[in-house]
Parts: structure tokens; C-alpha cells; sequence
């Protein structure tokens, strides 16, 4: 596919509303998320194809930073180039930024939030439900019933539930190990290299370890990090945080923390998100604003310096066999996550009986929004939570 506007059969300014929408609408994570834009951008209004979308979900899942954004980075790009990606990037991650902000607000004005609790409590099951339909679309579109990929896929769904955890080279592993089976080279193919080491350039060295004195730049400091070293989704970057935020530098008791978390889960779009309500708690405006920033400019970075190889060589079949393990392996650990989550958001009958119900549904009615299965979960959880912990 050329890199030229004229190839595309949307304009950019509908592209950067539907991100808007979908940064504002989006709930469940990163599971759920990359599963909307393959529905949405792939199979209903065609704008993207099945193998640009693979390639933009094997080079998110082969660089640090947050799952979903990159993807929806890389969607933009596709047609656009930088320009694209820039703007569909900030369209995904500004409305849920304002949205932790304002709750960061409030948090601070009113002293916590005690009807958070109540709410997670259903929402965090719904959420179960919803990722569970989205990890299902994947796996059916992507593995299929290839056997390889289908082995790949199991080990990292398994070790993603041992570990609770996302081990990064094992999904490089799995792109080597499809591409030495199924496209081996005649003596380590160049354009296979290439492609897969220039998209691995990055990881190396970004972001050295110097100290300033400042809040602000401590801030930007750690959580460039974040960003440039935490593999995966919000599952992954949880446990870093936490190291960071609390134990490290002692920005953030452990209440305030879960408090956190908790708004990743009942705000929409990207998980990470909640970088911006951490950074709030620490510095107001300005330390959500430079959480944020240094959260998402490596993962901005690491999508589009190697997105013109991806395009340049995706054809190759050694960089399609590549291609094809590493999503397995992506998809797998997506999997796990659904498990790994599910044992935190799942704690009684209530709670299972929402996540069921919720990927029932989300299964019948095909055009279910889940904006509107999220509001009667919220609504569930503030009527069964006093009840069931009275």
C-alpha cells in the first residue's frame, strides 16, 4: 500500500474522530481496545486492511510502551505518515487525559473518592466480559487453525498467567521461530533482518539514568521509563509503577495508588492513562501534563521511526512468517491478561454473574455498545457493593 492520502478511503479528519470517539468511549484496556479497532477499522468500515493491521499489532507488541496507543499510532500512520500518526496518537489519549484530570481534581478537592470503590466493583467485572469477547475476535482472526501458531499462542497465554506478567523476548521468539520454519533464509535474509532489527534499534540505550534536583523533571524522568522500558499493556506497567511511585519515591501512599488504578479501570481509553492521574497527585496540572508526555512520546517514537520498514518490507515472507509469530505470541499473552485480570476483578458471585452476562450479551447483540453495558454495570456496582460488603 503506497503512503499517500489518495490510497485511503477515509479522510485523516475522520480517522482523528474516530480515535476522539474511541479514546472516549473505549472501556476494558488494551484487550478490548485493539479488539475495537480491528472490528471497526478492519472489518466494518474497511478503512484499514487485515495485514496492515497485524503488522501495526506485532511492531506495538514488539516495542515498549502502552499496547493500544501504539496500535492506534501505527492505524494512523498507514495512510498518512507522520502527520497521521501524530494526530491520531494525541486524538486516542486526550480524552481520557482530561477525564483523569478532572477526577485528580476532585480527588484532591474532596479527599478521595469513596463511590469508586462501589463502581469498580462493577465495572472491573464487566470489564472482564468485555476483554474476553475481544481476546475470542482476535484469536479467531489472527491464529485461525494453524497449529504453530496455535502452539506459540498457548505458551504465552500460559506464562502470562504464571508470571502475571508480559516477557518480552518471548514474543520476539515466537516471530524468529515462525520465521526460521516457514520462511527460512538462504543464509539469514537481509530484507528479514533488517526489518526486524531496525524495528528493535530503539530499545537500546534510550533514556539514560541522569538526575535533576526538580519535581518536574523527576517526574518526566521516571516516567519516561515507564514508557520506554515496560513492555505491553496497563497490565505490565502496574507493577513498575507502583515501584516507582510508592516504594522508590514515596510520591503516593498505597490507598492513593489502588485509587489509581482504579481510575485506569472505570475511565475510558488506555489504561496508562492514569499516569496523568498520578502526575496530578503529585504536581497538580503540570505533573499530569509531564507524566503524560514522557509516558507516550518513546512509545510515539518507537512506532514511527520503524513504521516505513514495516510498510517498506511487510511483503517479504520472511517479515509476514515473522509478523504472523509475533501476533500469535501477542495475542496469547492478551489471553493470559484476561485471566490474570479476572482473578483481581472477580471476588464473588455478583461479580461473576456481571462478567458472564456481559460477554453473553456482547455475543447476542452483535451492535451492543459498550459504553452502555459499562453505565449499567457502574450502576449494578453502586447497588450491590454496600450490600455485599455491609
Amino acid at each position: 500500500m503506497n503512503d499517500v492520502p489518495e490510497t485511503a478511503r477515509y479522510t485523516l479528519w475522520q480517522m482523528v474522530l474516530y480515535m476522539l470517539r474511541l479514546g472516549a468511549l473505549g472501556f476494558g484496556g488494551p484487550v478490548a481496545l485493539v479488539g475495537y479497532m480491528q472490528r471497526d477499522l478492519v472489518e466494518d468500515r474497511k478503512w484499514i486492511t487485515q495485514q496492515d493491521y497485524k503488522d501495526g499489532l506485532a511492531l506495538a507488541q514488539m516495542a515498549p510502551g502502552p499496547l493500544a496507543a501504539q496500535l492506534g499510532i501505527y492505524l494512523g500512520y498507514v495512510h498518512y505518515g507522520i502527520r497521521g500518526a501524530t494526530l491520531a496518537g494525541i486524538a486516542f489519549a486526550l480524552p481520557s487525559f482530561l477525564m483523569v484530570v478532572a477526577l485528580g481534581w476532585a480527588y484532591v478537592a474532596f479527599g478521595g473518592l469513596a463511590w469508586m470503590q462501589a463502581v469498580f466493583y462493577g465495572v472491573g467485572a464487566a470489564v472482564i466480559g468485555i476483554i474476553a469477547m475481544s481476546a475470542k475476535k482476535l484469536t479467531e482472526k489472527s491464529v485461525g487453525r494453524d497449529k504453530l501458531l496455535w502452539a506459540i499462542y498457548l505458551v504465552l497465554a500460559a506464562v502470562t498467567v504464571v508470571t502475571e506478567s508480559e516477557v518480552a523476548w518471548l514474543f520476539i521468539a515466537g516471530g524468529v521461530l515462525v520465521w526460521l520454519l516457514r520462511a527460512p533464509p538462504k543464509w539469514l535474509s537481509k530484507t528479514s533482518i533488517h526489518a526486524a532489527a531496525i524495528t528493535q534499534a530503539p530499545l537500546a540505550g534510550a533514556f539514560p539514568g541522569f538526575i535533576d534536583a526538580s519535581l518536574l523533571a523527576q517526574i518526566g524522568i521516571f516516567f519516561a521509563k515507564a514508557g520506554a522500558f515496560v513492555f505491553g499493556s496497563g497490565l505490565a506497567i502496574v507493577p513498575f509503577l507502583y515501584g516507582g511511585v510508592v516504594t522508590e519515591h514515596q510520591w503516593l501512599n498505597d490507598k492513593q495508588f489502588v485509587d489509581a488504578v482504579a481510575v485506569a479501570m472505570i475511565t475510558p481509553g488506555p489504561v496508562v492513562i492514569t499516569v496523568g492521574f498520578i502526575g496530578y497527585l503529585i504536581a497538580g496540572l503540570p505533573g499530569a501534563t509531564v507524566a503524560a508526555l514522557a509516558t507516550f512520546i518513546p512509545c510515539y517514537l518507537f512506532t514511527i521511526i520503524p513504521a516505513p520498514y514495516f510498510k517498506r518490507y511487510g511483503k517479504a515472507p520472511g517479515v509476514v512468517a515473522f509478523v504472523d509469530g509475533i501476533t500469535a505470541a501477542a495475542i496469547g499473552a492478551i489471553a493470559g491478561s484476561v485471566i490474570v485480570l479476572a482473578k483481581r476483578s472477580i471476588t464473588d458471585v455478583p461479580t461473576a454473574m456481571i462478567a458472564v452476562l456481559t460477554a453473553l450479551l456482547l455475543w447476542r447483540f452483535k451492535k451492543l455498545q459498550e459504553p452502555v453495558v459499562i453505565a449499567a454495570a457502574a450502576a449494578l456496582g453502586l447497588a450491590l457493593y454496600p450490600l455485599m460488603h455491609s
